[in-house]
């Protein structure tokens, strides 16, 4: 920042001036300003801060990919955001290789569709795995047969729905794989000159590795750029203090379902009396009709009963709590 000269300062500097002490050509000359080319075929539309709020985007959705895949793979998933960048669509869709899976996506509410690629040695990874397999590429790359293509419209079927959530904070989405394109040639969903983000996921599935490139373009997000920054995404998480929390993870934990189960009795008889068993037999337990029956929670034993009925069912009455737990 330039020094502010004082009054005294100036009316000195005017008064060496007027009477020639100083010459104006020895002033230091202000700092000039460096024009900058903008290029009208490339506008600038997506800034440092929108990409950066959309590797955030990414990220959690990264972890989320981390976190569901493995559930149908059976197999260990690492992804990382790798880079983002602003381009051209045509850029993007001449560096597509042949064949690609290429997952087209309604981005529901909003205007326009996004493009989910994934690198065809991930593809057959998760077919082979999805088969019984150790999850191994192809040593050679090929087109997807009939049957490939349902098995991995299925997973990135999956990976689509997964992107609610990141999402969140921003807008409500309702994202619906439309198709899938192992072409590029079909999957020119926007005009080449549209400008497009792209943020690009490292994808490890075992030991195999590729790359995952969300292309978003700007037609689709334009209604929320302004959303799109980090101040607007801090400021619209809600801030829930210590109690709020307690009653949410209380609410959660309510709703989980446990097994419960009351032991009438216990009795041992040798397997051939167990093979002969027939309708009326009678097995004599270890307990009398008026002990209390032991209720277990899962595991843990919970409540003392007394057995009886309600209505046309057996039921219990529970009689006690116990605490050993």
């Amino acid at each position: 920042m330039a020094d502010v000269l004082s009054q005294n300062e100036i009316d000195s500097l005017l008064q060496a001036l007027s009477s020639g002490e100083l010459d104006a050509d020895d002033l230091p000359a202000a700092d000039e300003k460096v024009a900058k080319n903008y290029d009208f075929r490339r506008p600038a539309k997506f800034s440092k801060e929108h990409l950066r709020t959309l590797e955030i985007i990414f990220e959690h959705y990264g972890r989320l990919l981390s976190t569901n895949l493995p559930v149908y793979l059976r197999k260990n998933i690492q992804v990382s955001v790798v880079n983002s960048e602003a381009c051209t669509f045509s850029e993007f869709s001449t560096a597509l290789a042949n064949p690609v899976l290429l997952a087209i996506v309604n981005f529901e509410p909003l205007g326009g569709n996004i493009m989910m690629e994934l690198a065809a040695n991930l593809g057959f990874a998760m077919i082979d795995r999805m088969l019984g397999g150790q999850g191994n590429p192809l040593e050679r790359t090929r087109d997807f047969s009939e049957i490939e293509r349902s098995i991995v419209d299925k997973m990135l079927a999956v990976c689509v729905q997964l992107l609610r959530e990141p999402w969140k904070n921003v807008v409500e989405i309702s994202p619906i794989l439309e198709r899938v394109e192992t072409n590029p040639q079909f999957a020119q969903i926007i005009a080449p000159s549209e400008m497009i983000a792209i943020v690009t996921l490292n994808i490890k599935i075992g030991e195999v590795e590729g790359l995952m490139n969300a292309c978003l373009p700007y037609f689709t997000l334009e209604s929320v750029m302004d959303k799109l920054n980090t101040k607007y995404w801090f400021a619209s998480m809600k801030e829930n203090n210590d109690e709020d929390y307690n009653e949410h993870i209380e609410s959660v934990v309510r709703k989980v379902s446990m097994p419960i189960k009351a032991i009438l009795g216990r009795s041992s008889i040798t397997v051939s009396d167990f093979v002969n068993l027939q309708l009326g037999d009678i097995i004599k337990l270890n307990s009398k009709i008026d002990t209390e029956m032991d209720v277990f929670v899962g595991n843990i034993r919970k409540f003392k009963a007394l057995p009886g009925t309600s209505k046309e069912g057996y039921a219990v009455r529970v009689t006690s709590v116990l605490r050993e737990e």
